[in-house]
């Protein structure tokens, strides 16, 4: 399990709510960087931004929700917890269909709120291996030939050398050359490997177009 130190973005306007925070934040061994309005955080923003985003729904200048949509719509990954007063439950509600994880109604139990955030900045280091696991096996599709490709797609659906060279018009002996080509530009040492590759990856689908 990676010992990284999680990382949380606060984005209130409030500083001694981010003061508060970053101190709760810090006693549980959690890194925090704190932002003074909606606008400080998307100037510093980017699609490969580390951590979970914590964003206060009412706000001077763009509120929570604005921040949100503007997030949503530049394609965000990161996991964001809303903060919400009791008068701003519903918009909360509408900010988890907009995309946001969650939602902390103030006052929060402290505990509660870092044992979320533990738990968020965990699954984005699985989906961060996994994206990391998708772009390899998207490399080493992109080295495979229009020839390569087409082998490919009848040895995961389990086609032989034989029925794969009477398929593509070629003689067996030029198939038993890609499939040793594509084993090893893949990395994998037989075609069951291979479909599990793909499939972890979810490049499967793709890689019978």
């Amino acid at each position: 399990m990676s010992k990284e130190v999680p990382l949380v973005h606060i984005v209130d306007d409030e500083h001694a709510v981010r003061d508060a925070m970053a101190w709760l934040l810090q006693s549980r061994g959690i890194d925090s960087r704190g932002y003074p309005s909606g606008e400080a955080f998307l100037e510093v923003y980017r699609a490969d931004l580390d951590g979970v985003v914590i964003l206060d729904i009412r706000m001077d200048g763009l509120s929570g929700l604005e921040v949100l949509d503007r997030l949503m719509e530049a394609g965000a990954t990161q996991p964001i917890i809303m903060l919400s007063g009791h008068a701003d439950v519903p918009a909360a509600v509408a900010a988890l269909k907009k995309g946001a994880v969650d939602f902390f109604e103030k006052p929060f139990s402290d505990n509660q709120m870092v044992d979320r955030i533990l738990e968020l900045h965990a699954m984005s280091l699985t989906r961060r291996s996994e994206r990391t696991a998708r772009l390899a096996v998207e490399t080493r599709l992109a080295s495979l030939s229009e020839r390569e490709m087409e082998v490919m797609e009848r040895m995961i659906a389990g086609r032989l050398n034989k029925q794969i060279a009477g398929d593509l018009g070629i003689a067996m002996r030029t198939v038993e050359v890609h499939r040793a080509r594509i084993l090893e530009k893949m990395g994998v040492r037989n075609a069951v490997e291979l479909a599990a590759v793909l499939g972890r990856a979810g490049s499967r689908e793709d890689a019978g177009r």
